[in-house]
């Protein structure tokens, strides 16, 4: 404040003669006037200072925009699912595919080919009847030696373990009702216990030769029976499943497998 304002002077001991009273009223109005000034100045400074920032405003965004935002984010979170599924699907069956083809090879003991089979109305046909889907039919697989001839199925089958489902596939001897083979293709069996179905040679072992139907016995108490399989100390449920998905499997659609006659089929289309 560059302005200097001179206010009159007052007698504290005579009041009356220094200015009259009109004097100091109109003293003490420039005196508010001049801090009012000097507040507005100050005020003015600071908000150049921060930039002369303004207020906050608030902008009402309309309810359909909302919605169109939220429709087009959902429809390219589809898309992309879509887009992704479409690439990985045939990937994924390609992977199963040779995973299967592998898991019959090793069932089979190395076959020279195979062909792959249905057994539909308890007969064993390589065409499937029109209208029925191939989910509806049970698949098998028939291997040949190098001079022709059958040397077995290799059949898949599935049941409820301790843990969840265990999927599995054993090569059988339908010429002496025995099995070659088995190997789980999947499971989620307790870690160190349950998973000892696959991990463990010797229960793997013990199928090979074996005679079905299967028969389960404990650990250590075999009897010489060609058809006996020891259960698993630790694992008697998933050990138990795996030779229960078996025996059912056999007694299921074995007598079809049992009965068949390669030499009156003819094959859908073989593989190697």
């Amino acid at each position: 404040m560059s302005d200097e304002r001179r206010l009159p002077m007052v007698d504290p001991e005579e009041p009356g003669k220094g200015a009259d009273s009109e004097a100091v009223q109109q003293a003490g109005q420039e005196f508010r006037e001049l801090v009012d000034s000097a507040a507005a100045e100050l005020a003015a400074q600071s908000a150049g200072a921060n930039g002369g920032a303004d207020e906050l405003v608030t902008v009402e965004v309309p309810s359909w925009r909302l919605i169109t935002t939220l429709a087009v984010a959902g429809a390219l979170a589809g898309l992309a699912i879509v887009v992704v599924f479409g690439w990985a699907q045939p990937r994924i069956d390609a992977y199963r595919a040779r995973v299967l083809q592998e898991a019959v090879l090793e069932v089979l003991k190395d076959p020279a080919r195979y062909d792959p089979l249905f057994v539909v109305d308890g007969q064993v046909t390589a065409e499937l009847p029109a209208g029925m889907d191939s989910t509806q039919a049970d698949r098998v697989f028939l291997g040949y030696d190098d001079s022709g001839s059958p040397v077995g199925f290799a059949v898949s089958g599935e049941k409820s373990g301790y843990q969840d489902v265990i999927r599995l596939i054993f090569g059988y001897d339908h010429q002496n009702q025995a099995l070659i083979a088995m190997k789980v293709l999947e499971s989620k069996e307790t870690p160190g216990l349950g998973d000892k179905i696959f991990k463990d040679l010797d229960f793997v072992g013990g199928f090979e030769g074996a005679a079905a139907p299967i028969t389960q016995v404990k650990p250590g108490e075999k009897s010489g029976d060609p058809s006996e399989v020891e259960t698993i100390t630790g694992a008697t449920i998933s050990s138990a499943t795996v030779i229960s998905i078996i025996n059912e499997q056999l007694d299921r659609i074995g007598p079809a497998l049992n009965a068949y006659d390669p030499a009156t089929t003819t094959a859908a289309g073989g593989g190697s």
